[in-house]
């Protein structure tokens, strides 16, 4: 399916996507040194929007759980990525333990563990699947929708390793972001392989340091491509703790979501664009407490404050870390949905990716809510191979292989977050 493009041959993209065309042999380049200086995380997916005039990453996920809407002719790809990975990490591998969240009623989140098996089964290792949660006390036949099934055995932890009963794995994979909290069974394994490492999890990770270091990544970007960062990067700015019951709390809340838009206006003005700007209020820990929430003007803060007291009742709304980020519209369509491309990497590679697709949400609105759909990147041709010779915007490959770029740079940028975040990291005066 080529999904219908509204941007397709119009718009300043067009010039973007020619920029990036031409200076692929840069491009390319310009990647392998890094990844000769950092490490990629495991795996990892990018939510991309192509506004028309900009194309930006606005979430990234060191765990993604959608592998299952991944085209089946995209499965060779992530087959040989994880390959390339385990061998670099454990090349005497044989054994891998996925562990998924702890949910066994969710089939659409073990749909994906299947997938996940599938893969690293593919690329040469015993796999099995196990649960950290406690009420998972013997193994478990999960039937999926499709057919599949998925075994779920409760681990077990030993001195310095975890593994099952009769099953000693040299990897784990963890295929959840553990939430609501690090559980003392995965620390101190120092014997065994923890991935992704757990300063990458819910409970550590700050979507500000990842904001941070990608803002670094598309500076030294674009300097490569001779274009503004701008173009591939939303503006933010990290709020801190915010109490909605506490006024002055809200008022510089207020104060935050104020300049970045004045920042917006700025560019928009700068470029042209007659679109009114918009920004997004985000937890900065990424739990669920606020949400994604759309800002326009003070006004809409001040509304958030009040759905936030009304929730919590009599008792405090509670001290949340949050951010405000440039809101970036998506200007594509499948099935006359709203959809936005996600892009799927494993180690430094990109493996395939789908649209998150919701008939019911404007392009302006977060589309991660019930209600949405999947489909797969699937063409008869290579969507990763650039088609030279083609006109910005007329080639699939071609706005592919951009959305690509830009799922790179954020899996750079992921890399930078996690070096400069790991607890264990020697630091050298």
């Amino acid at each position: 399916m080529v999904p219908h493009l509204v941007t397709a041959l119009t718009g300043p993209i067009n010039e973007l996507e020619q920029r990036i065309l031409d200076s692929t042999p840069a491009i390319e380049r310009w990647f392998r040194l890094e990844w000769m200086e950092h490490t990629p995380p495991f795996y990892s997916s990018a939510d991309i929007r192509n506004t028309g005039f900009k194309l930006a990453p606005i979430d990234t996920n060191l765990y993604p759980c959608g592998w299952h809407h991944l085209s089946q002719d995209m499965l060779p790809l992530a087959v040989q990525a994880a390959q390339a990975a385990i061998e670099k990490i454990c090349p005497e591998a044989r054994n891998l333990l996925v562990i998924p969240k702890n949910d066994s009623r969710n089939t659409f989140h073990l749909a994906n563990v299947a997938q996940l098996m599938r893969i690293f089964h593919m690329a040469g290792l015993n796999v099995r699947v196990g649960s950290i949660d406690p009420a998972i006390k013997s193994p478990r036949k999960i039937e999926l929708p499709h057919g599949e099934t998925v075994y779920l055995e409760p681990v077990v932890r030993g001195k310095r390793r975890l593994g099952l009963r009769h099953f000693d794995p040299c990897t784990i994979l963890l295929n959840t972001d553990l939430a609501a909290g690090v559980p003392g069974i995965l620390e101190d394994l120092h014997e065994q392989y923890l991935l992704p490492p757990l300063h990458a999890s819910g409970p550590v990770r700050r979507r500000s340091n990842h904001l941070h270091s990608y803002e670094e990544v598309g500076k030294r970007f674009g300097k490569l491509l001779g274009i503004d960062p701008w173009l591939i990067q939303p503006m933010y700015a990290k709020v801190g703790e915010v109490d909605f019951a506490n006024g002055a709390d809200v008022d510089a809340l207020a104060g935050h979501a104020n300049a970045l838009l004045a920042r917006i206006r700025r560019k928009h003005k700068e470029y042209g664009i007659h679109e009114k700007p918009f920004i997004v209020v985000k937890s900065d820990d990424g739990k669920d407490g606020v949400g994604v929430v759309t800002v326009r003007d003070a006004k809409d803060i001040e509304a958030l404050a009040g759905r936030a007291k009304r929730r919590a009742g009599k008792t405090a709304a509670g001290r949340r870390e949050l951010i405000v980020q440039e809101g970036v519209l998506t200007r594509e369509r499948v099935h006359d949905g709203v959809a936005e491309p996600v892009v799927y990497m494993m180690d430094r590679y990109v493996v395939g990716g789908f649209y998150r697709v919701h008939a019911d949400r404007g392009p302006d609105e977060n589309l991660k809510l019930p209600g949405a759909s999947f489909v797969p990147l699937a063409f008869s041709e290579s969507t990763h191979l650039p088609q030279p010779g083609a006109k910005p915007g007329a080639s699939a490959p071609n706005r592919f292989y951009m959305y690509g770029v830009i799922g790179r740079l954020a899996m750079v940028a992921a890399s930078y977050e996690l070096e400069a975040t790991d607890p264990n990291a020697e630091i050298y005066e």
